[in-house]
């Protein structure tokens, strides 16, 4: 059976309440992959991916996946600042599609708008070259994704 692809609250229900989640910032390019810890407080950078073939993409996701002994993955949905879906988000939703066929694990849709935007100005402010900002780019909008959902669902326990 496929895994879920679902919105990141509906998908928390299908994840035990421990384990790692590895976020994912989805490029036409590249795929930034972040890992978070066992307790899911803190998102770490763990690799961005060339992308070359979706198996051969999602073979390396399911190995580091599998390497990490992970619960589940958090993919960035990119969505326009109007709240509507374009052909990044359709694409998105595609490639969700066709990975959820090779894994069980829960799939979680994270709203990404303005993830990349974000971490260029905070690599800017650092002074990171613009050569170097290219290389870590879609990671550091992986851990960007994967933190801002793992801050979600620490506010959810924290409400119940």
């Amino acid at each position: 059976m496929p895994a879920l692809i679902l919105p990141l609250i509906e998908a928390a229900a299908y994840w035990p309440a421990r384990g790692a989640l590895i976020g994912l910032d989805l490029g036409t390019k590249t795929i930034g992959v972040a890992v978070s810890d066992p307790d899911r407080r803190l998102a770490t950078g763990v690799e961005t991916i060339a992308r070359k073939a979706f198996k051969a993409d999602a073979a390396r996701l399911l190995a580091l996946a599998g390497e990490r002994n992970v619960s589940g993955f958090v993919l960035g949905l990119p969505i326009n600042m109007d709240g509507s879906e374009g052909p990044r988000a359709q694409s998105t939703r595609a490639f969700a599609r066709n990975f959820s066929a090779l894994t069980d694990l829960a799939i979680g849709l994270w709203d990404e708008r303005l993830s990349t935007a974000a971490v260029e100005r905070e690599l800017i402010g650092m002074d990171v070259s613009r050569a170097k900002r290219a290389e870590v780019i879609d990671q550091h909008a992986a851990i960007f994704i994967l933190q801002g959902a793992l801050d979600r669902l620490a506010r959810l326990r924290e409400n119940r």
